[in-house]
């Protein structure tokens, strides 16, 4: 019986400050999202010898489980600091890189991008006590072909792409497109390209039994000619597949320990495992291009970037957000043309406009439709209030 990789792959995001603000007003809900967490190690502690979960933390998510105040007043319900502590385990899970604020990063200005990508990185190499970090998860799996050379600049060797953004280069069966690492290249950049099987995440984020995905990925890996490398992405802790605190009704208690115990009895040939050993062992094969898009979202397919972009007041808010940028990096060009000094009040109040400014591109606040767009306005008003300071002194 050949084997069959499955790698799970789990996106975790808070908007910033949502966390503190539900457990102020939505005392339960905080909870859930907190037990949805906590879970994740609890659950794979005792099968630590075969267990495999790759996991992208966003940064305003780590930001909130950091902070002391946070902490106290979760204490009780989680333990943040040992949560953290544990998914330094690099035997159970693979930590992914991503962007701080949790933006579509086709959709921000270029000059943010390598911000957003640096900021994560500062943090998350601080807090999992590691310099590098092999695989790229972008927020909303948002993607577009002339991101790969700013991620090759900071280390990453794969990014994960949804199945239907990519269109091979060279001839691929069916199979091999969705199961087979690929390349994409860009200028003199190369990356590999891990493609996300859309229809089988579908069914892990709403719910799936052992036996269905079973039967599933041995009809979709039938005729294979290569170990095939099966990828499912979803949210963590998001919709009551993972929020639900019954271990009989949750991806945790019912379909994962299942998985485990035949894998482990070889009553299976679905093996959990890590992407970069899978790399490590079999490469990547074949050239893709990416299409520049997102994953599906419940109301989109995210082609066009529709569920981000579909209102004026979206378009609006994302038009502002460039012009706010391109004064934000052009007043930072006219300090270092004058040769200020990094101690100077301008520096500073410059540093606040600008994180006002990237936590304004989330992608939270244009997926709801209309209803966050005034948080993007509220932080570029007050990346605008530092910034004319800057100017005026």
């Amino acid at each position: 019986m050949d084997r069959i990789f499955h790698a799970v792959v789990l996106n975790l995001h808070q908007p910033s400050g949502n966390l503190q603000h539900l457990f102020d007003h939505n005392k339960w809900e905080a909870k859930e999202i907190l037990f949805s967490l906590d879970r994740i190690p609890r659950s794979l502690w005792q099968d630590s010898d075969i267990a495999r979960v790759h996991l992208s933390l966003s940064g305003t998510l780590l930001e909130t489980l950091a902070d002391p105040g946070f902490q106290a007043a979760a204490y009780g319900t989680i333990d943040c600091g040992s949560f953290l502590w544990h998914l330094q385990n690099e035997q159970i899970f693979e930590i992914l890189g991503t962007a701080y604020y949790h933006p579509v990063l086709p959709l921000i200005p270029a000059a943010d991008r390598e911000e957003q990508i640096k900021r994560w990185l500062g943090r998350g190499q601080h807090l999992f006590w590691r310099h590098h970090f092999n695989g790229f998860w972008p927020p909303e799996m948002g993607f577009s072909m002339e991101l790969i050379p700013l991620l090759k600049r900071y280390g990453y060797k794969y990014v994960l792409i949804d199945s239907e953004n990519i269109r091979p280069v060279d001839p691929m069966s069916w199979q091999e497109l969705r199961y087979r690492p690929h390349l994409a290249r860009y200028g003199e950049d190369e990356i590999i390209v891990i493609v996300r099987d859309r229809d089988l995440s579908n069914a892990q984020e709403s719910g799936m039994d052992y036996g269905w995905f079973y039967r599933e990925v041995q009809e979709r890996t039938n005729g294979c000619a290569f170990p095939p490398l099966v990828t499912t992405c979803t949210d963590g802790d998001n919709g009551g597949w993972f929020r639900n605190t019954n271990p009989q009704a949750n991806f945790w208690g019912s379909f994962y320990p299942e998985l485990l115990a035949h894998a482990r009895a070889g009553t299976g040939n679905i093996q959990p495992g890590f992407i970069t050993d899978y790399l490590h062992q079999y490469g990547a094969h074949g050239y893709v291009e990416v299409e520049t898009a997102a994953w599906n979202t419940g109301w989109h397919h995210g082609r066009g970037f529709v569920q981000w972009t579909g209102s004026q007041a979206q378009k609006d808010a994302i038009g502002r957000v460039e012009l706010t940028s391109a004064a934000i990096h052009q007043t930072a060009r006219e300090l270092a043309a004058a040769k200020t000094p990094d101690h100077h009040p301008a520096c500073s109040e410059l540093e606040n406009s600008l994180w006002h400014m990237l936590r304004a591109e989330t992608s939270c606040n244009f997926f709801w439709g209309e209803d966050w767009v005034h948080k993007c306005h509220a932080d570029l008003d007050t990346a605008w209030s530092y910034l004319h300071r800057v100017r005026q002194g």
